[in-house]
């Protein structure tokens, strides 16, 4: 009887909010209640973090920069302090009773994964989450599906795969191609049913996805092809599929019948590589934040963020007024100028992540803990700043 909701939630087959916080990266637009708070600056904190690899067992291995030995630990004192107010520091027990009898979808890539780690670290101090993934799933589908229940709280959490939001093929299907050239092909007006067939009774879904737009794609709508493969460096073609992914998944979750839950977009997660691309041998030494002045200055892919940023701003301010008529609620959390200004939160060599059995330099994911746990006391402020779900 315990496991009836998780039940519930998992087989299930079914297919009056304000917008809490809009910014743009250069400029605060609207507030966040009262105040914009992912409009700020990173200043030193000597407590340090929450959590660390020897207290929460939930750290993702390759992400891991205290294990493995990162030098620099300074980037591990400092706090995201908004200009003008408040952030209030994550707060588990807080956390726990706002999500008490409910449930927590994360769908994406693996920066949500990256998130949701932070997540299960700053919350294990207070709750007991037992991985029940093979209970609920084949053991082919595990590493594209994770679900932990918490029997004291009675709250599930699932991240579910996803890095497109919308039905994705290899282009080459057989696998001959292991080349870094070989493009996905996206079926735009079609959402991936990986998280669809999930969230309908989930009462928060947290969108976070991004860095696999980068790579090569063809893109398909009405079934027929509509754009074919390019190069990583057009932007304009992978900038469409961006959108147009971004618009199914928002209007799959407007239409979806029975969904009554909240509904939170991560915007684009910055990387830090620089002279050269991840696999042509970038890096990321920076031991210190960017000030604004100084990202504005010196960050290289700074162009790049901004025009997914803007998309996904433009995409969820639609979505957003549709979905509020329908009483729907829709919140934003904003984290892409705040992470551009923090070059140093990479595991960078320190990490050990594979491609090709070859060990590559992370300048995409966030060590833990480490700046993604901001993440979270954003996500925590933006729960309180709405009304409980239905």
């Amino acid at each position: 009887m315990v496991f009836l909701p998780l039940i519930q939630i998992i087989n299930s087959n079914q297919s009056s909010s304000d917008v809490y916080a809009i910014s743009t990266l250069n400029s605060t637009t609207a507030e966040t209640r009262n105040c914009n708070i992912f409009s700020g600056h990173w200043s030193p904190y000597p407590k340090g973090p929450y959590y660390n690899n020897e207290t929460c067992p939930y750290i993702i291995e390759h992400l891991n920069c205290i294990k493995f030995e990162q030098p620099d630990r300074e980037f591990l004192k400092l706090r995201w302090e908004p200009y003008d107010c408040e952030l209030p520091l994550f707060n588990a027990k807080e956390f726990l009773r706002l999500v008490q009898g409910k449930s927590m979808a994360f769908v994406g890539d693996s920066i949500s994964r990256n998130q949701i780690a932070s997540l299960l670290c700053l919350i294990n101090s207070d709750a007991n989450l037992v991985d029940v993934t093979r209970e609920y799933t084949s053991e082919d589908n595990a590493p594209y599906f994770k679900l932990w229940y918490c029997i004291k709280h009675n709250f599930t959490l699932t991240i579910v795969w996803s890095p497109f939001l919308v039905k994705a093929m290899d282009d080459d299907p057989y696998g001959y191609d292991h080349s870094l050239s070989r493009a996905m092909n996206l079926y735009l007006d079609e959402p991936d049913e990986a998280w669809v067939n999930k969230i309908v009774n989930f009462d928060y879904v947290i969108i976070s996805t991004g860095q696999w737009f980068l790579s090569p794609m063809n893109f398909f709508e009405n079934g027929e092809i509509v754009a074919n493969k390019r190069s990583k460096e057009d932007m304009e073609h992978n900038l469409y599929g961006y959108r147009k992914a971004f618009q199914t998944c928002f209007r799959t979750i407007k239409n979806l019948k029975g969904f009554k839950g909240s509904t939170f977009l991560v915007t684009h997660s910055p990387n830090h590589f620089e002279y050269e691309k991840w696999n042509e041998g970038g890096y990321c030494n920076r031991t210190k934040p960017y000030t604004k002045e100084e990202m504005l200055k010196y960050y290289n892919h700074w162009n790049v963020l901004k025009s997914f940023h803007d998309v996904q701003l433009e995409e969820f301010r639609e979505a957003e007024k549709e979905a509020r008529k329908k009483g729907l609620q829709f919140g934003l959390i904003d984290v892409s100028e705040a992470m551009a200004m923090r070059p140093d939160g990479h595991p960078g060599k320190y990490g050990h992540l594979y491609y090709n059995n070859v060990k590559v330099t992370d300048c995409a994911h966030w060590c833990l803990p480490g700046p993604v746990d901001t993440w979270n006391q954003f996500l925590l402020y933006m729960m309180k700043g709405i009304s409980t779900p239905i």
